[in-house]
């Protein structure tokens, strides 16, 4: 572990602060602290500061409709010296149950034993994808359903902004003989191909920096949890990378802007299979007309 932290303190209106909570732990903090219409959020160091900074501002402006009078005040960012965070910091990770077939655990923990559950074992770093936000388990559950409707055996899929490769291993556990795992940010793709080795998944999951136009085929399933203007500007490319009667799993959609992505997608080619909001997310399971 490193020997000193960040601190961001962020003011937020009360109703606010589990979401951003959630967000600021999933984007690789070990812990928040909440105070009275404060977030205090503990990064380690060394961190990419400039790219950490600019994921939270566009977070912020994105529920900013959601909740006004966020992003008003500036972030607050301190560095601390080492406070035996080594050990401290652990205590905000514990093993959860997601949708009916996983336990999502830190390695550190030993998961309960469960014949129905399969266990995921996530290392909480530098990339989104711990499975506590809203966004990651909709997904999940999502997978669970998309999988168990396709023929097993010739589940092939695509997983479009990997983070911490969270949804990749989900699928090759869900019996995927082939995953293709994007991200475009090499501190994404150092935690994720760390996580599918603890998963022992390294002969079904492929990580790549490749760009979503330079890859070739088409897959049964195919999940992008992203945002909502970036699933826009994706969505010629994610069409084209869906099989005929393959599955289209979409998150990190803010609830004003599901109208417009459902929009791109729905009714030609795709159709609207399932919808569920979490907060203010919102995850659709989208079926791609044979």
């Amino acid at each position: 572990m490193p020997a000193s932290w960040y601190q961001l303190s962020l003011k937020a209106p009360a109703a606010a602060l589990d979401t951003i909570s959630n967000f600021l732990i999933e984007r690789g903090s070990p812990g928040v602290v909440l105070k009275r219409g404060e977030v205090r959020a503990f990064f380690a160091r060394p961190v990419k500061s400039s790219a950490l900074k600019r994921d939270i501002h566009r977070f912020l402006r994105g529920i900013k409709g959601i909740y006004p009078g966020i992003g008003e005040q500036p972030q607050r960012w301190t560095i601390l010296q080492d406070r035996n965070w080594n050990n401290s910091w652990r205590r905000f990770f514990s093993p959860q149950k997601v949708g009916k077939a996983f336990w999502i655990t830190p390695p550190w923990v030993d998961p309960p034993q469960s014949r129905r559950r399969q266990v995921i074992t996530i290392e909480p770093g530098m990339a989104f994808g711990t499975g506590t936000h809203a966004t990651t388990r909709c997904c999940l559950e999502f997978l669970e359903e998309a999988t168990a409707s396709v023929e097993q055996g010739s589940i092939t899929a695509l997983d479009v902004g990997t983070g911490s490769g969270i949804l990749a291993i989900a699928l090759a556990k869900l019996g995927a003989s082939r995953v293709l795992a994007l991200d475009s940010d090499p501190v994404a793709l150092k935690a994720a191909r760390d996580n599918v080795r603890i998963n022992r998944v390294r002969r079904t999951v492929r990580l790549s920096r490749c760009g979503l136009g330079t890859v070739k085929g088409s897959f049964a399933v195919v999940v992008a949890n992203l945002t909502a203007e970036t699933i826009i500007d994706l969505a010629a490319l994610l069409q084209e990378s869906v099989s005929a009667g393959g599955y289209l799993i979409l998150s990190g959609i803010l609830k004003p802007k599901s109208v417009e992505v459902l929009r791109r997608f729905s009714p030609h080619p795709f159709k609207l299979a399932r919808q569920t909001t979490q907060k203010e997310w919102v995850t659709l399971l989208l079926k791609r007309k044979g």
